[in-house]
């Protein structure tokens, strides 16, 4: 025999039923301590999976930052809708009463004119007239002072649809195809926008 050769000796029925049998080197398995590199190697894998998840985009986070963005532009745009709403009714407004203040000095001096107008008898006709034509004179010049210029159309201006309304025809030998043969009221423009035609007669 040798002497690395372990010697077990026979045991109760008892005991041997209870306590495992040892061969060799063989150790119990109880007794095994798991490996500390592989419970490393496992713990690490977890973590990466775990900073993994955290690194890719929650879509209902992302659902909420686009309608909040949406809801901040939106409210935006109404302030700057109400805004240019607000600017629009307060120039209009200035333009109104600028306009309206231009005329209330004409429409003073027609009042006096129909005053004096029913009170007149031959010898004041003369001075009737006269009002009027200074009526008409500061109406003109109000309209020039805004900008407003008068329609230039006279008998035997060619007819031009851009500028003229015609609202009669007749044949005239005398005048060319398509001439202005009367106008009926004047026409009115502001800039290059007409405000009203000159309402004329066309002969031929």
């Amino acid at each position: 025999m040798e002497n690395n050769d372990e010697i077990f000796f026979p045991q109760d029925d008892a005991e041997t039923a209870d306590d495992p049998v040892i061969f060799g080197d063989e150790q119990p398995k109880e007794e095994l301590d798991e490996d500390p590199s592989v419970n490393a190697e496992a713990s690490g894998s977890d973590e990466d999976d775990d900073e993994d998840d955290s690194v890719q985009d929650d879509p209902s986070s992302d659902r909420e930052e686009l309608e909040a963005r949406y809801m901040s532009l939106y409210a935006e745009y109404e302030n700057y809708r109400k805004r240019s709403m607000k600017e629009k009714e307060s120039l209009y407004a200035d333009a109104v009463a600028d306009v309206t203040g231009s005329f209330l000095g004409i429409m003073d001096n027609i009042d006096r004119a129909l005053t004096t107008a029913k009170g007149a008898d031959a010898n004041s006709a003369e001075d009737v007239l006269k009002g009027i034509e200074m009526i008409s004179k500061q109406t003109a010049d109000v309209l020039t002072k805004i900008g407003v210029e008068e329609i230039d159309c006279k008998t035997g201006d060619l007819f031009d649809p851009e500028l003229h309304e015609a609202v009669m025809h007749i044949d005239d030998d005398s005048l060319g195809e398509g001439v202005v043969s009367a106008v009926f009221a004047k026409g009115y423009k502001y800039k290059d926008k007409v405000i009203r035609h000159a309402v004329v007669q066309v002969a031929n």
